[in-house]
């Protein structure tokens, strides 16, 4: 599985962006489940929300519940990251990554496929 994150740039505190990521699985990108992790300078990369292949269910971290949203389009391969209201804490290189196939657990950290990352800078 390939990944290609895409999306990232400089935005002003309270505004908005739409992290992508293409995944080129063909008609098996369905059973993996995604996620987006971040990581800022001097930190560990963290998970920031994932989404399962099974049912659609989201996880979230307590940073971004309430301003991001994650999902996916299985008919083109994507998922997609909706950030809103966003903060100068959410300055980081965001990473889509896919495990999988047919794994149960959608938040583990242990993601077995990695896109490169795309910087998002927030302003304040």
């Amino acid at each position: 599985v390939q990944l290609q994150a895409s999306g990232g740039g400089l935005v002003q505190t309270g505004g908005s962006l739409r992290l992508s990521c293409a995944a080129s699985a063909g008609r098996t990108f369905s059973t993996y489940n995604m996620g987006w992790f971040r990581q800022a300078p001097g930190k560990e990369r963290d998970l920031v929300a994932a989404i399962s292949w099974s049912d659609g269910r989201t996880y979230y971290a307590d940073s971004v519940k309430g301003r991001f949203t994650i999902s996916r389009d299985n008919a083109k391969n994507t998922m997609y990251l909706q950030m809103n209201s966003l903060k100068p804490e959410d300055t980081a290189v965001y990473y889509c990554a896919a495990d999988g196939p047919l794994y149960s657990d959608y938040t583990r950290r242990e993601y077995a496929y990695w896109g490169q990352g795309t910087q998002v800078t927030v302003s304040s």
